[in-house]
Parts: C-alpha cells; structure tokens; sequence
C-alpha cells in the first residue's frame, strides 16, 4: 500500500479525533464512506495505523506518579530484560535507546511507597541489569500517543 497525500488527511482528521464516524470522513475529504472504509482498514493491516485508543490523565485515575528509568543492561540479556518488563503493568512505555542507558523506560504508579516496591521487587531483583537512573515528573506540559504528519 502506497501512503498518499488522501491517507495523510484521513490519519491526521484520526488523530484529532479518533471518533469521527466514516461518513465525517468521507465529507471532510471528499471520498465514499466506503473509500474511506477501505483506506482505514489498510492502514491497519499494514501498521500504519497501530490502534484506536482513548487518552487518559493518569493522576485522575490515581497514578499520581509518573517516572522515566534509563536502565544500562548487559547485551546479551538486553531482550531478556526487556520482554520481562513489558509484562509489568507499571511499565507504560519501553524502547531500545543509543547512549548510555540502552533501555528507557516510562513508569507510572500510586505513590512513592509503590515506585520504591517496584524499583526493589522488579528492577533490582531482574537480572542483567547493570545500571538504574530514574526521574520523576515533576510537571506534564505535553503527552501525546500519537502525532500530526
């Protein structure tokens, strides 16, 4: 499937809102319902677009805590390390960095009694792991899961 200049309009009117109905598609942009069906549907099968999901505030939900680990793992455990910690469900988000710390990390909890239970229950205890930096947010400015083209 080859991304046009239509696909690029429909993702970035998904990306506003992810509820618009087909037809609110199709008016926007000039095409059939059907069209715009079929547009979606191979976007999806090709990964273009990963998924539909509602935003969330965390805090709202009582994960008052949001921290961004940068773990130094030995490489021969680095997909190891990495697969047992996308089983927690503390870990939001996990990606293979260059620099210092090859993996980084996004986690959010409770409080700070729940991010010194996972930091010694799951990350200490988890070998291959050589080094372990952590902040913690002060403030969220921006939090975006996707973005405009």
């Amino acid at each position: 499937m080859k991304f046009d200049a239509m696909d690029k309009k429909i993702v970035d009117l998904l990306v506003r809102d992810g509820r618009i109905s087909y037809v609110e598609l199709a008016e926007e942009v000039g095409l059939s319902r059907v069209a715009i069906k079929d547009r979606i549907q191979n976007m999806l099968d090709k990964n273009i677009i990963e998924n539909f999901t509602a935003s969330v505030n965390p805090a709202m939900l009582g994960l008052q805590i949001s921290a961004f680990f940068e773990l130094e793992v030995e490489p021969n455990k680095l997909h190891d390390v990495a697969h047992t910690l996308t089983e927690k469900e503390e870990v939001v988000n996990i990606f293979q960095m260059t620099g210092p710390g090859t993996l980084h990390m996004h986690v959010l909890v409770t409080d700070l009694h729940a991010l010194e239970a996972f930091m010694a229950d799951e990350l200490y205890t988890l070998p291959g792991i050589i080094r372990i930096d952590s902040n913690i947010v002060l403030k969220r400015f921006k939090s975006e899961i996707s973005y405009r083209l």
